[in-house]
Formats: structure tokens, sequence, C-alpha cells
């Protein structure tokens, strides 16, 4: 399986009273797979799944597989917090006929080293699909370290890894680590364009739901070695890179959902939508820069 390049980790599209809006789900997978979009995240941390219910992602997941028709990789976000819920859900996605599973560090309960390296094992063993590591050690307030991935790397259902720090001992770490049965993607889209002139073979993407053709382009230029359409790719985006910082992650990302016409810019409590006011002006100027 070759998972690499633009991989965009879909945001889940909400209706006004609350639920799946697979209509938007379904037009934002079009304008993925027509951007040049490699391979869809569903139900990871953008999308949400922590906020979803079972029946919701296997909906969700179900929909995705039959509207992508296997044009790309569809990978389902099946990491949970115990390792017996992150096997379950794995399974599920398995049986929906996911082709691989990315499976985040544990969060809250900041697993040791060793932990770690049972968990991710045990899931490998068990789950049914190959796996792709998630290091976003903000969100999950664990590190899952270089030397504990070395070992990770040798069960032949470890495919890979995701990795959201984006600091230049991290990347360089990381493309050590790659072989053609690993496959390094970086998950910060303010570092991917370093990290893939560095080694990384792609990005998961959050800016990628907006921009789905310009990030294609900026993942070309970095993959091939292009330094300089990659810092040209990379200006290009720097004001919508910019104006994602204002919330976290997808509430910001979500608010530039409306004006593309794929669906609505709210998503589930705890998170609350972006107000109207200078941040949401500053995306929606962004968009419109990045599409003149």
């Amino acid at each position: 399986m070759d998972i690499r390049g633009s991989i965009c980790a879909l945001v889940t599209p909400f209706a006004a009273d609350d639920s799946l809006d697979l209509a938007a789900f379904g037009r934002l997978i079009e304008q993925q797979l027509d951007g040049g979009t490699q391979a869809l995240v569903v139900a990871g941390s953008t999308g949400e799944a922590h906020m979803l219910e079972t029946d919701e992602f296997d909906r969700l997941l179900a929909f995705a597989l039959e509207r992508v028709a296997g044009r790309v990789p569809v990978i389902a976000g099946t990491g949970e917090a115990g390792t017996a819920k992150t096997i379950a859900t794995t399974r599920r996605a398995q049986a929906l006929g996911a082709d691989a599973a990315l499976v985040v560090v544990p969060y809250y309960v900041r697993p040791t080293q060793e932990g770690l390296r049972r968990h991710f094992t045990a899931v490998a063993d068990a789950g049914g699909l190959p796996l792709l590591l998630y290091n976003v050690p903000g969100r999950t307030g664990c590190d899952l370290l270089p030397e504990t991935v070395a070992r990770l790397r040798e069960h032949p259902a470890i495919i890979g890894i995701k990795e959201a720090r984006g600091d230049a001992p991290r990347i360089a770490a990381l493309t050590e680590l790659a072989r053609v049965d690993f496959v390094y993607l970086s998950g910060d889209d303010a570092s991917a364009g370093a990290a893939m002139l560095a080694g990384a073979a792609g990005t998961v993407s959050v800016v990628a739901n907006l921009a789905p053709r310009p990030f294609r382009a900026l993942c070309d230029a970095a993959t091939a070695g292009d330094e300089t359409a990659t810092a040209r790719c990379r200006a290009a985006l720097e004001p919508l890179l910019h104006a994602l910082d204002c919330a976290p992650n997808p509430i910001a990302v979500k608010a530039g959902l409306p004006p593309l016409g794929l669906g609505s810019a709210r998503p589930r409590l705890p998170l609350v939508e972006l107000p109207d006011g200078p941040d949401r002006a500053r995306l929606h100027q962004a968009l419109s820069s990045l599409s003149s």
C-alpha cells in the first residue's frame, strides 16, 4: 500500500440538528479527489472522532469507503485511550473495509515508553489492519520517542508514523527511521515543507480540507526536493496557515467550510463555533486570496 504525498485528515460536517451531514461529507471527499489528494483519513482528531457515537463512526467510514470506491487509500482513525477499545475500534474499521488504521498515542493516561510499545504491538497483533502510529504530544500529553518507534517498526503490521512534532531534531530522527516498509509522514502543516524536504514521504494535513490543490503542489515540490518551488508553495499557503492558528483544531478549519459550500462551521461540544469577528474575517480573506 502506497500511503504518501498529500493526505487529508478530513473534518466531519454536522447538520443544524448536530447529526452527521453526509451530503456535505460527500462534497468534501469529491473536492479532495478533484484536488489531487492521495489518501484520506476518516474520524481522526480533525474529524472529531471522540465526539462520534459508535454507529456514527461506522456510518461515516462506510460512506467514505463507498464514495471513494478505491480511488485512494482510506485510513480510519481508531486510537482510544485504552488498548482493548483501540483493538475493538480497529477491528470494526477492518470489517468495514478500511485500508489502514491511524492509531494515536493513548491520550490523557500518559503511558511509559514500554507501555506504548506494548499498546501498539497489541493493536498491530489483533486489530486486523496495517497501522500508522500517530504522535501528537500537545494533545495526548505523551511523546512517542524515536527509540520506541525504532522498535515498533519491526512489527510487520506497523507501516509508518504520522509525527506531529515539527522541530528539527525530531524531523531528523524520524527521517533516519524511514525505510521502504516504514513511512514517515509529517503531521504538522507549519513544518510540512521542511519535513518533506528532509525526507518525509508526505503529510497528513488539516489545511488540505480547504486547499487540496495548493497543498498537493507543496507536497509534490517538497518530496521532489525542489526547495525553490516548496518555498513558493509555502508562501502561497502562509496566510491560510496563520489564519487557522486562531483556535484549537478543528474549530478554525470548519469555519472555512461554508464559503466553499462544504458544510456548516459547527463542531460538537465541548468545541464551539468560531465567532464572527476578526479571526473569521482573516480566514475568509485568506481563502479568497488563495483562490484568486
